[in-house]
């Protein structure tokens, strides 16, 4: 079984919160009642969409290992206007703290038609912001973050619209989808 599942804003990517006690934080729990699925794959906490659970462990490894290099599609708001150079950073892959990265296709979008985030970005009529569309075949912890941050361009939001040949089309934040 494959699960698809548009991960809102704030949930964990786990079933139970282990952190601090009495600080409950929503979990995949509260969205998916299917046993015996696990996630293929991490998305933190402050990300948002495409998240792709299963039975299956050969699968499961198919998808999360990077030997496979599933390609993983993200639409990034940034603070601020990318520049070409900028871009072209990305594309050539950048050198992060824990090694250089691979090289991911990097290219400006006009804002996409997405779901309100919940809790909004922070509107500044001071700085301006863009979308960016990343795809990397990698999945280093915060990796879509630290990259943006790397060329000067901080990650207001983040979403994951897909992973190899499966994407979120159709599927509303917190509503999932067996394939």
């Amino acid at each position: 079984m494959l699960i698809l599942f548009n991960k809102p804003f704030g949930v964990l990517t786990q079933f139970t919160d282990k952190g601090n006690a009495g600080s409950e934080r929503p979990t995949l729990s509260g969205f998916i009642d299917v046993p015996g699925v696990y996630p293929a794959g991490r998305l933190d906490k402050d990300s948002e969409g495409l998240l792709l659970l299963t039975d299956d462990g050969r699968l499961q490894a198919r998808i999360a290992h990077p030997k496979f290099r599933k390609p993983k599609t993200y639409l990034v708001q940034v603070e601020g206007e990318p520049s070409d150079a900028q871009l072209e950073d990305l594309r050539r892959g950048v050198t992060l703290k824990d090694g250089p990265t691979r090289p991911a296709k990097a290219r400006r979008i006009p804002p996409p038609d997405l779901w309100p985030r919940v809790p909004p970005v922070r509107y500044r009529k001071s700085v301006p912001d863009a979308w960016i569309e990343i795809t990397i075949t990698e999945g280093r912890n915060r990796q879509v973050r630290r990259m943006t941050a790397h060329v000067g361009l901080p990650t207001l939001r983040l979403v994951r619209w897909s992973i190899g040949e499966w994407s979120l089309d159709g599927i509303a934040p917190g509503e999932w989808r067996a394939v």
